[in-house]
């Protein structure tokens, strides 16, 4: 086997396609990273591209420095092993690992003999893609575009989904900045639902794949919950994607939050795969690895 690596995006999805190809939805936040690096070369300080050879391609992997290396499932057995023995002999640093279980998993036992370190498991997360969608016909209010007049709104309630949503240590970009690309992007952006002239839910929706969009983040401040806000939101948006062309929705879950799994699924998301991250904590004398 070899590890080959290639200097864009293009390219990389050119050599790579016969593994992402095989399972679309599973591989939608690979394919969402090089939409993002095609065609906003500035969201990322730098890219790493890979795939993994044997007599024909048969791994995939990415990562954009600081976040986690990303893992496609892999047409061989042995490819992922080979991967981290490769990525470790070259010096290559890895903070973490995530993907779709179980390479994922597999990826970061592999790189925990090789490297020393403790892989330690972040959140559990379910993938979800919806080729139709159920409209709520009794929740009061309307949807629309965010706009630059919404920015401030738009960076307070993303920093509150962050503080609510993710592990104080966990890789999240400038919010500034995402915000302020999304508002100019004509393949992403965020959508608002507002009661009464008043926005009381986000949605965001970005991260192309060939023929899908992955929505998120999704976001209600506590004190409106429960109203079937956030339902009627990404039902909307899902609804506009699928009416646009595309045949898929993507989105990813918590699958400690039984209420959001529910309320995707009510308005007609269907569970694929489960994914989960592994970061990569030194191991120390007294920790067993």
């Amino acid at each position: 086997m070899r590890l080959e690596a290639h200097g864009g995006a293009t390219a990389f999805l050119a050599a790579a396609a016969p593994v992402l190809d095989a399972d679309e939805s599973r591989h939608n936040l690979i394919y969402g990273i090089c939409s993002t690096l095609i065609d906003e070369p500035g969201a990322y300080r730098t890219a790493h591209l890979w795939t993994i050879h044997a007599d024909e391609v048969v791994g995939a992997a990415l990562m954009t420095p600081p976040f986690f290396l990303v893992v496609a499932q892999p047409l061989a057995r042995d490819a992922l092993p080979f991967a981290a023995r490769a990525l470790h002999e070259q010096g290559v640093a890895l903070p973490g690992v995530t993907g779709a279980l179980p390479e994922s998993a597999e990826f970061a036992q592999a790189w925990k003999a090789l490297a020393g370190v403790r892989p330690r498991r972040g959140m559990s997360q379910g993938i979800y893609a919806a080729r139709a969608v159920r409209l709520p016909d009794d929740v009061p209010g309307e949807s629309r575009p965010a706009r630059s007049g919404d920015r401030e709104l738009l960076i307070e309630w993303l920093r509150a989904f962050q503080a609510e949503a993710l592990r104080p240590d966990s890789r999240h970009g400038d919010l500034e900045d995402i915000v302020d690309r999304r508002l100019k992007s004509q393949t992403a952006g965020f959508e608002l639902w507002e009661d009464g002239s008043k926005p009381v839910s986000l949605c965001g929706y970005g991260g192309q794949t060939p023929h899908g969009i992955r929505i998120g983040p999704v976001y209600t401040p506590p004190e409106l919950r429960g109203r079937g806000y956030a339902s009627a939101l990404v039902a909307r948006v899902t609804k506009q994607v699928l009416d646009g062309g595309r045949d898929y929705c993507f989105l990813y879950t918590d699958l400690s939050n039984p209420t959001s799994n529910r309320i995707y699924m009510n308005v007609g998301y269907e569970r694929v795969c489960d994914s989960a991250e592994y970061a990569f904590d030194q191991a120390t004398s007294d920790q067993p690895t």
